[in-house]
């Protein structure tokens, strides 16, 4: 049996990113990386640790996370409804989401990997 990511849980995800911070900035653009939220990220086989931050902006299609790492690379993720959680908004390496427990998921691009938080059908 295979776990998806509900509908509803795309949303669930984007008020989970939306706890700790507005988001934007007045004028509409994205909030800096240093006022952002944090969620545990690795490089490679390392341990996860909350060292990247997550920068959210809406654009036509809809929500997209930019997730940074301290050196400053990045990933950017758009928030889908339609039960995959998230995927790649931008570069050649898809995003590949694994279900982690009953209230989150990994996203890994390439040697990256995020843990953000989700509500997940059926959990």
């Amino acid at each position: 049996m295979s776990m998806r990511i509900s509908d509803r849980a795309s949303a669930l995800l984007l008020l989970a990113l939306a706890g700790c911070s507005s988001g934007e900035t007045p004028s509409g653009g994205a909030i800096p990386a240093a006022d952002a939220d944090r969620i545990p990220c690795t490089r490679g086989n390392a341990p996860l640790e909350p060292n990247c931050t997550v920068e959210r902006m809406v654009d036509g299609e809809g929500l997209v996370l930019t997730v940074r790492h301290g050196d400053g690379g990045f990933h950017r993720l758009r928030v889908t409804n339609d039960g995959r959680g998230v995927v790649a908004a931008d570069g050649a390496e898809p995003a590949r989401v694994t279900v982690v427990g009953a209230d989150g998921i990994d996203v890994s691009i390439g040697q990256d990997r995020y843990r953000l938080p989700a509500t997940i059908k059926g959990a």
